[in-house]
């Protein structure tokens, strides 16, 4: 039990910490998802759903672009979708070693 609340508050923590930096990449993923509909004449639920969908690279294939802007704009959004990615990974890391290092 003391192991589950040391990951939760730590990870809590550094989520925190970089909080303005995951911040930030919501909003160059979403800013960037709607630009990418805009050229391509997508809705702005269907911009933003693609921009997500890109970004966690799953990448289900129902929205696409077709043009050679949007389609290096989507590559970008994958991209800042790995670094989004990352934080939380590593964020998730740091709190599992610091939880079982707690005695140690």
């Amino acid at each position: 039990m003391i192991y589950t609340w040391t990951f939760f508050t730590t990870f809590a923590d550094v989520l925190l910490r970089l909080g303005p930096i995951v911040l930030v990449l919501i909003a160059l993923i979403t800013a960037n998802g709607l630009l990418v509909g805009r050229i391509e004449g997508w809705k702005r639920s269907d911009a933003l759903y693609h921009a997500f969908i890109n970004a966690t690279t799953v990448g289900y294939g129902d929205f696409r672009p077709t043009r050679g802007v949007s389609k290096f704009l989507a590559v970008l959004n994958a991209f800042l979708g790995l670094l989004f990615t990352g934080i939380f990974v590593g964020a998730g890391v740091y709190a599992v070693e610091k939880a079982f290092n707690v005695f140690l």
